[in-house]
């Protein structure tokens, strides 16, 4: 005969089980990670392989946090255009290919990781591309489009 676990120890472990997916999501690893950087994706994504420990790395996407840039696949020429310069200004910053990781964590979208990134020269990348105005403030919001944005430029 199997022994019954009470309903209280039952709904405990439910609970557990639940929570540390989300746990997992709001994990921040604080850095400094110095990763060298392998691609620019895209005016806010980089490739990169961080060294996470001395002779051990790890090569992942990297989502620079707390901004949204024009995406090259859009539905207007104007926002291609601004997405191709985000492009470019973005492989400008991190032309030597040395950045540091900070305050790294899972993105929403699998595959990568949020963090903020700096350049070998101190320059904050997010920062440089808002002052660009090539990027604008994003926290997880529903993406709008660049579209309008491109227009009045």
């Amino acid at each position: 005969m199997r022994p019954v676990l009470p309903a209280k120890a039952l709904l405990a472990a439910a609970l557990l089980i639940a929570a540390v997916p989300a746990v997992a999501e709001r994990a921040v690893l604080p850095g400094p990670i110095p990763a060298e950087v392998l691609e620019v994706v895209d005016g806010d994504t980089l490739s990169v392989r961080a060294t996470v420990w001395l002779g051990h790395s790890v090569e992942t996407r990297v989502r620079v946090d707390g901004i949204d840039t024009p995406e090259r696949r859009a539905q207007c020429p104007q926002e291609k255009q601004l997405a191709e310069a985000a492009h470019d200004r973005l492989r400008a910053l991190v032309a030597d290919g040395r950045v540091t990781l900070l305050d790294v964590q899972n993105d929403k979208y699998g595959g990568r990781v949020r963090a903020r990134v700096v350049t070998a020269a101190g320059a904050d990348v997010a920062e440089a591309l808002l002052t660009a105005g090539l990027a604008r403030r994003y926290h997880g919001e529903r993406r709008r489009s660049w579209c309008d944005v491109a227009a009045l430029r």
